[in-house]
């Protein structure tokens, strides 16, 4: 199976700097933290313990609405298709729109050739979001959030497995395909991290568990 984390970072940060520009009409963003440079297994089991351990939110007041996206990144495209073309290969476009290409959906291995097949996951779903702090931000906040193209928040893959998942955490739904363990693991305490968002005690141990696999 092709691995992508190799390029995924530096692709996202560009994207993330033309959602930047095409928001705020090419006026650069503003205090945008980097990514950290190391992105170890050391580095990302200290941030897991960094992350608060507290028992899940209530989903009163929940929505998706409560999280806005797509967002714009141009002339009939938005950040839906920003991730299809990070994430796919033989890209086709029509303006800036992705009309064709060819995507291996890292959960579960299947390669799709219509982008109308591909689901575009959010890493940590807006409702355990919701459950673990988001619920206290408001919506420009969380829109941020259900757009974030900086982080690994935001991937391509079959609709099967983006609904197996649903807004379940690692301890509750992990990807069939076993060699992604690691990358998932990764993404989301990375994710989590950078939103001081929450994890449950099981969510941790799952987690823990999965970036055994790292070293």
């Amino acid at each position: 199976m092709r691995t992508r984390s190799v390029t995924r970072g530096g692709l996202a940060a560009a994207l993330a700097a033309a959602v930047a520009l095409g928001v705020a009409g090419c006026v650069p963003a503003v205090d945008e933290p980097e990514p950290p440079a190391d992105s170890g297994a050391a580095n990302v089991t200290k941030q897991l313990d960094e992350l608060t351990v507290a028992a899940a939110g209530s989903m009163k007041g929940y929505s998706r609405t409560r999280f806005p996206h797509w967002r714009k990144t141009g002339k009939n495209c938005d950040v839906r298709d920003s991730v299809l073309q990070k994430d796919g290969e033989s890209i086709k476009l029509s303006g800036c729109n992705v009309v064709g290409g060819s995507w291996e959906s890292v959960y579960d291995g299947l390669v799709l050739d219509d982008p109308a097949q591909v689901d575009i996951d959010h890493v940590v779903p807006l409702a355990n979001a919701w459950r673990s702090g988001a619920n206290e931000w408001d919506d420009a906040k969380r829109g941020d959030f259900a757009n974030d193209l900086t982080r690994p928040q935001l991937v391509a893959v079959s609709a099967r497995s983006n609904r197996a998942k649903g807004d379940q955490d690692p301890s509750q739904w992990k990807p069939a395909n076993r060699s992604y363990w690691c990358r998932y693991a990764t993404d989301w305490v990375t994710v989590k991290h950078y939103w001081r968002l929450t994890v449950t005690s099981a969510e941790k141990a799952a987690l823990t568990d999965m970036l055994e696999g790292c070293k």
